[in-house]
């Protein structure tokens, strides 16, 4: 996170992301979603976590 004018963190402007079969992925490494939903609700570790918004190329 970054920290704006005010010294209040602001949100990231970027979203990495890997997965090339996903219908937002563009580029290397670009998200074009405007929205990315990630969950479940509580997670003990990055894997057990999801991407709600992945959409699979061609559908």
């Amino acid at each position: 996170m970054e920290t704006g004018e005010n010294g209040k963190q602001t949100k990231n402007k970027k979203i990495v992301c890997n997965v090339k079969n996903c219908s937002f992925h563009r580029g290397e490494c670009d998200c074009t979603a405007d929205t990315v939903a990630v969950g479940p609700t509580f997670a003990n570790s990055s894997s057990d976590t999801v991407c709600a918004t992945f959409k699979p190329k061609n559908q």
